[in-house]
């Protein structure tokens, strides 16, 4: 078990112009390997890849293309699975999108890995899977009903995880992410998540927005460990293949708490405003981390603190402080 060797291996990462893809491009290409990234660019963005033009190869394409899907795959030995219309929210205001990107375009991509031998796909699931099911922490096995379409999707991509292994002999493994944070997540738009929101906030001076009373609680997970997840899972045994592991801090802190870190690492001084609860957000999520330890080898490297250090780091204190 462990991270296996990149060097010259050709490897596939869709949306790698997102947040997390363009991180693990950043450790796939450290590590000597040959990296194509698919993205289309519906919440991408090029400028998170310039600092290595020249050293990957770009196909600008649409999950739900399959012959797109097919060209994307071709020679690879390793694919991570990124591409996704993320977002609660996004999802209740146009299902038909998240589940036609997220499952449409899953299948496409497995589909077009079977026929081009690709030797291990990793993709990214979500903690969201675990629905309505109260207990803590969430552990694998123990999910309830999905709160939303993006949530379904995520769930059904595991079901067809399951079913590509099981039918095909696919090598696939799930990463469950508990909200994944860190420098070049998008901070704009009406779905933006909560940390880059609040950093921005502080940043330009205004008081931070909270969705409820601020006592719901999230197992925050920094990008570099979820990076470090999907490296450990393209090298994990075959048994491990064909379900899905949670990949978070294994820390559990509210929303309240955050803002506060937050507003002292960026000399803010605005309480936070709150706001309605929004539908379809879970109350509590904490990751249960002995599954993953056991089938891949993860364990967290970074805490909180140190993962909003680095973060802060990278959104500046120019403007901070100014409300």
């Amino acid at each position: 078990m462990g991270i296996p060797e990149l060097a010259e291996a050709r490897i596939l990462i869709t949306g790698g112009a997102g947040f997390i893809g363009s991180h693990l491009a950043d450790a796939a290409v450290a590590a000597g390997a040959r990296v194509r990234i698919l993205d289309n660019l519906a919440t991408g963005l090029e400028s998170n890849l310039d600092h290595l033009q020249g050293r990957i190869e770009w196909q600008r394409g649409d999950l739900r293309d399959l012959e797109a899907c097919r060209r994307a795959v071709d020679q690879t030995t390793f694919v991570f699975h990124q591409g996704a219309l993320g977002s609660v929210p996004r999802s209740l205001e146009d299902p038909a999108t998240s589940i036609a990107v997220n499952v449409g375009g899953t299948t496409n991509l497995f589909m077009a890995c079977r026929d081009a031998g690709v030797r291990r796909i990793v993709y990214a699931s979500s903690s969201s899977v675990y629905g309505d099911h109260p207990g803590l922490p969430k552990e694998e096995g123990r999910e309830g009903n999905p709160l939303s379409p993006y949530a379904l999707s995520k769930s059904m991509c595991e079901q067809l995880c399951e079913s590509f292994t099981r039918s095909f002999g696919l090598e696939i493994v799930g990463l469950r992410y508990f909200n994944v944070y860190g420098p070049r997540q998008r901070p704009d738009g009406p779905y933006a998540a909560v940390i880059p929101r609040f950093f921005d906030a502080y940043r330009e001076g205004r008081a931070p927005k909270i969705f409820g009373d601020g006592e719901q609680s999230r197992d925050f997970t920094f990008v570099a460990d979820a990076v470090h997840a999907n490296l450990l899972a393209a090298g994990a045994p075959a048994e491990s293949c064909g379900r899905a592991y949670n990949v978070a801090a294994g820390r559990r802190t509210t929303l309240n708490e955050l803002v506060r870190e937050i507003r002292s690492l960026m000399g803010g001084t605005a309480e936070a405003v709150h706001e309605p609860e929004r539908a379809g957000d879970v109350r509590h999520s904490l990751a249960d981390l002995r599954q993953v330890e056991a089938g891949i080898g993860y364990r967290p490297r970074f805490d909180l603190a140190e993962g909003l250090r680095i973060t802060a780091e990278s959104y500046g204190r120019d403007s901070a402080g100014r409300s």
